[in-house]
């Protein structure tokens, strides 16, 4: 899926202990350059979120996400953003173009954001949540670990998903000591009722066996499958 020189490239959420099950994908931004070569959002994102460039980012990021879940209906679909974007009129108007031509989009759409970004505007972000998810918008709270978020503002968002910090994963089979720290994240999302993701680093099949062990509702890794700018689903 591309719009102008931005595309999505998209990676599975896998159903742990399932991997034929796909509960999601996630749309990963890619910025097309004079070269025809595909910049992954690592390589960009870190200078750009504070500024107008990260907010139009966001707003070619949502574009793609809602123009790819109006030509798949039966797929669901995360994007991600800042909370800084919220406010931003382009993303505003951009979301409730998408939800105005096709209301039921909101019911696969997932909304992925930072801890950090969350942080810096927290009432801003949760007034937002709360009216989005009477729609049926879905929220991911992205990175979660790698920030300062205490169990108490965590308990006042909307959030459905924790996808834990990838450096919890990171070799795990390797680094038995972070087991108690993913307990931890499994439990507190088991106990605010939200799906908990791992992600990023499940690069190997022992890491996948641990986290489905410990209980983690969900994986995505290159282990599982790589981000591909083909419709996986297509294939």
């Amino acid at each position: 899926m591309k719009y102008g020189r931005t595309a999505l490239a998209f990676q599975p959420v896998i159903q742990a202990g399932a991997p034929q099950n796909v509960v999601f994908y996630e749309g990963l931004i890619r910025i097309i350059d004079p070269a025809g070569r595909h910049i992954p959002a690592r390589d960009f994102i870190a200078e750009v979120e504070n500024t107008e460039l990260g907010r139009l980012i966001d707003c070619a990021t949502l574009q793609l996400g809602l123009a790819t879940l109006a030509e798949q209906p039966n797929v669901r679909l995360s994007v991600n953003m800042s909370a800084q974007s919220i406010g931003y009129p382009k993303w505003v108007r951009t979301l409730e173009d998408g939800l105005q031509r096709s209301p039921d989009l909101a019911r696969n759409l997932i909304l992925e954001m930072t801890e950090k970004s969350v942080m810096a505007a927290p009432e801003v972000a949760r007034c937002f949540m709360k009216d989005m998810q009477k729609l049926g918008l879905c929220f991911a709270i992205d990175n979660f670990g790698a920030g300062q978020t205490s169990l108490v503002q965590l308990r006042d968002f909307y959030f459905d998903i924790i996808k834990m910090d990838g450096q919890f994963t990171k070799n795990l089979a390797q680094l038995a000591d972070n087991n108690t720290l993913i307990q931890a994240v499994i439990w507190i999302s088991g106990s605010f009722e939200m799906f908990c993701v791992a992600q990023k680093n499940v690069e190997t099949a022992s890491d996948a066996e641990v986290l489905t062990t410990l209980g983690v509702d969900c994986l995505q890794g290159y282990h599982l499958g790589v981000p591909t700018l083909t419709s996986p689903w297509r294939q």
